[in-house]
């Protein structure tokens, strides 16, 4: 009988002792940094346990959900677009999001990436639709920036952060593209023409400029001369007033002198016929370029 009491005892403590191992087992939970877990008690949400050691009540609460806080991509996605001048656009879109808040995740969604996948492509198409082609293509920074600000607003009940979310390609259909093709050459065209007009223009310009500039300095040449002469006829005119007919007289005779001389020095002239006229002209030059030679000295 005391064999049987021991081995029963035995059995009991034994028992005892696996329940309390298997409810240490099932109590402690040690969570990664990278996860949370999800606790549930009888099927409703009990808590949301954090990466480190964590204590739960055995056999009644239990981890019915382990959810990866890391930042995650969803495959690269393609779409179709209508701008606002009819042009139609596919446009490929990447997104980058992470998990903040698993109770929301599991409880509010069933399929996270279909579920941001068609709501970037609803939103992409309402923005892209408000937008010229032109606008899609300078302002693609601004569009994504857009984009990003309104997913967020839509996944924030999910629980879910946008990280990122990135307009990585915009394509035009076949027709569109040679349309576009056909106008870019036009205008290069119509550049090359402009630019080659504007250098004539420039070219005429800068002619008419130099025509101006001979013009002026000819005249300027023409006033000088004028002045210079001017002055030459006031010194004659103030030495006439001032010493009379004899200064005139002096003038005359001796540009008559200088105007001999010249002659005098032509090639084949060495033999000159010269008026009586001119003679007495010339004597009279003479005697006065004389007189005042020998005044002077």
């Amino acid at each position: 009988m005391a064999n049987e009491f021991l081995d029963g005892s035995s059995i009991v403590f034994l028992l005892l002792a696996a329940f309390i191992i298997v409810s240490l087992f099932l109590g402690v939970r040690i969570v990664p940094q990278s996860e949370k877990y999800v606790v549930e008690r009888f099927g409703r949400l009990r808590s949301v346990l954090g990466p480190g050691i964590n204590l739960i009540v055995p056999f009644i609460d239990t981890v019915a959900h382990k959810v990866s806080v890391l930042e995650r991509q969803l495959p690269n996605n393609q779409q179709d677009a209508i701008t606002t001048d009819n042009v139609l656009l596919q446009v490929e879109t990447s997104v980058f999001y992470r998990i903040m808040h698993p109770e929301k995740t599991v409880y509010r969604i069933r399929d996270v990436d279909a579920a941001i996948l068609t709501t970037v492509a609803g939103i992409v198409r309402s923005e892209i639709g408000t937008m010229e082609l032109d606008e899609v293509q300078s302002n693609r920074a601004r569009l994504t920036n857009k984009i990003r600000s309104a997913i967020a607003g839509v996944v924030d009940d999910w629980g879910i952060e946008v990280t990122r979310a990135e307009l990585l390609d915009v394509n035009l259909d076949e027709a569109t593209r040679a349309a576009m093709l056909q106008q870019l050459n036009a205008e290069r065209a119509r550049r090359a023409l402009v630019t080659e007009a504007e250098g004539k223009r420039r070219a005429v310009e800068l002619a008419a400029d130099g025509e101006l500039y001979a013009a002026e300095q000819e005249a300027k040449a023409r006033r000088i001369l004028a002045d210079a002469e001017a002055y030459a006829t006031g010194v004659i005119a103030e030495a006439i007033a001032e010493n009379g007919l004899e200064a005139a007289q002096y003038q005359v005779a001796l540009k008559q002198v200088e105007a001999l001389t010249k002659v005098g020095e032509g090639a084949g002239k060495q033999t000159v016929v010269v008026p009586a006229q001119a003679l007495d002209a010339f004597g009279d030059a003479f005697k006065m370029l004389s007189g005042r030679g020998g005044g002077r000295a």
